[in-house]
C-alpha cells in the first residue's frame, strides 16, 4: 500500500514535531544533525592495527548500546525544561566519556554536548565555563588513555565551532522574537490610540447634536398639544440636525479608513525588513473607495504575515494599479513557494474578496515564489461615492 507523497509528508511532519516541538523553528535540522553518528562507525573503515592508544579497542555492541542511550537524552533536551537541557548536556558528554576505551570516536557525544551548552541557560560566560569544563575532561580522559595529541586538538576545535554556530543562532532567534514582540506591541498602541482618538472624534461630533436633538424632541413634546404647527417644525428641525450627524459620522469613518492601505504598508515595510527581507512598493495615485480599501489593506496584511512566517523569501514585491473599472493588489515574493493549503487567513481572504465581487488568485511554485492577486470591481459613474467618501492612495512608502 502506498501513502501519497503529500500525506506521507505530513505523517513524517507529524512524528518530527513529536520529537522536536514546531514553535522552535527548527525544521528538519535536528534530525538531520543526527547523521553525524556514522562518525562512531569510522573505526570500521581502518586498519585493525591504528594506534587510537593504549588500551583503546573498538567494539560494536558498546557503541550501539551508546546510541540507544543518546537518543532520548538528544531529543529530550529539544522538548525539556532548561534544567532538563543541562542534565542531558551532561548525560550525553558523560556517554562520550564513557565509550572512549571502546571507541576512539566517540568524541562525536562531546561534540554533541558542545552544541547543547550553547543552548544552556545562563550568561555567555556560563556557557563558555561549560564548554571549557567538556573541554577539559575530554582532554583529561584521552591523555590517561594516551591518544595522540590530535584528536583532543580536532575535538577542542569542532566543539569550540559548534559551540559558536549554535551561540549566534541562538541570539538571532531571540533577537528576532524581541523584534516580533517589540512589533506586535508598536501595533497594539497604535490600535489603541486610534481607538482614543475615534472615541474622541465621536465625542465631539455627537455630544452637542444629541443634545441638541434630545432639546427639541423634548419641545415638541410639550408643543404638541398647544402648537401642532411649531412641534412640526421642531420635528422636521430634529430630523435635519440627525441626518447632517450622519453625514457628519460618514465623514469620520471614511477618514478612518483612509489610512489603512498606508498604514498596512508602512507596517509591511517595517515587519519584512527587520526579517530580512527587501520590499518594494510600486502604485500610482489610485482612488480607492474606503470599503475596497478595508479588503485591500486586511489582504496586504495577511500575505504580508505568511511571507514573514512561512516563504524564506529575501525579496517581496507589492503592486498597486487601476483601471477605470477596477483595482488590482499584487503580493509577490521569491520565497520556497508550496502547494497552497487555504488556512483560516487566506479563508478569509478570498471571502471578503469575493464579498465584494472581486476574485483571488494565488499561484505558488515550489522554489520560485507565491504570487497573491486581489482584483476588485470598482464603482460605476452612475453608482460612484461621493468625492468625499473616495481615498485617493498615494505613493506613502517609496519603492526602495
Amino acid at each position: 500500500m502506498h501513502l501519497p507523497s503529500s500525506s506521507l509528508m505530513r505523517v513524517l511532519t507529524r512524528l518530527r514535531d513529536r520529537l522536536v516541538p514546531e514553535a522552535l523553528g527548527l525544521g528538519w535540522m535536528p534530525l538531520l544533525l543526527l547523521g553525524y553518528l556514522l562518525f562512531l562507525f569510522v573505526p570500521v573503515l581502518v586498519p585493525s592495527n591504528a594506534d587510537w592508544g593504549e588500551g583503546v579497542r573498538w567494539y560494536l555492541w558498546p557503541t550501539l548500546v551508546s546510541i540507544a542511550v543518546f537518543l532520548p537524552m538528544y531529543f529530550l533536551a529539544y522538548r525539556g525544561s532548561a534544567m532538563t537541557r543541562v542534565l542531558c548536556t551532561l548525560g550525553i558528554a558523560a556517554l562520550g566519556y564513557g565509550l572512549m576505551p571502546f571507541n576512539a570516536f566517540s568524541n562525536t557525544y562531546v561534540i554533541y554536548a558542545a552544541a547543547f551548552a550553547a543552548l544552556l541557560p545562563g550568561s555567555m560566560w556560563t556557557r563558555l565555563g561549560a564548554l571549557a569544563l567538556l573541554l577539559a575532561a575530554y582532554c583529561a580522559m584521552a591523555a590517561w588513555l594516551v591518544f595522540p595529541a590530535f584528536v583532543p586538538a580536532v575535538t577542542a576545535i569542532v566543539s569550540v565551532a559548534v559551540f559558536s554556530g549554535n551561540y549566534f543562532q541562538a541570539e538571532t532567534v531571540r533577537k528576532r522574537a524581541e523584534l516580533k514582540l517589540s512589533h506586535d506591541e508598536v501595533r497594539r498602541l497604535a490600535a489603541l490610540a486610534e481607538r482614543e482618538r475615534i472615541g474622541r472624534d465621536l465625542h465631539d461630533l455627537l455630544g452637542h447634536t444629541l443634545s441638541l436633538v434630545a432639546l427639541k424632541s423634548d419641545l415638541a413634546g410639550r408643543l404638541i398639544e398647544r402648537d401642532p404647527q411649531a412641534a412640526r417644525n421642531e420635528i422636521i428641525e430634529v430630523s435635519r440636525v440627525a441626518r447632517d450627524a450622519l453625514a457628519q459620522v460618514r465623514r469620520a469613518v471614511t477618514g478612518i479608513r483612509a489610512a489603512g492601505l498606508a498604514a498596512e504598508l508602512a507596517s509591511a515595510k517595517l515587519l519584512l525588513e527587520s526579517d530580512g527581507v527587501t520590499l518594494r512598493y510600486e502604485a500610482r495615485e489610485v482612488v480607492v473607495p474606503p470599503d475596497l480599501e478595508t479588503v485591500l489593506a486586511l489582504a496586504l496584511r495577511e500575505a504580508v504575515t505568511n511571507i514573514q512566517r512561512h516563504a524564506r523569501a529575501t525579496l517581496a514585491e507589492v503592486i498597486l494599479a487601476s483601471t477605470a473599472d477596477h483595482v488590482q493588489l499584487r503580493i509577490r515574493d521569491n520565497g520556497v513557494g508550496s502547494a497552497t493549503v487555504p488556512g483560516n487567513g487566506l479563508t478569509g481572504m478570498r471571502e471578503r474578496v469575493e464579498s465584494r465581487g472581486g476574485r483571488l488568485r494565488i499561484d505558488s511554485t515550489l522554489r520560485q515564489g507565491t504570487c497573491v492577486e486581489i482584483t476588485l470591481p470598482l464603482p460605476s459613474a452612475d453608482g460612484a461615492e461621493a468625492p468625499d467618501e473616495q481615498h485617493v492612495v498615494k505613493r506613502s512608502v517609496g519603492a526602495t
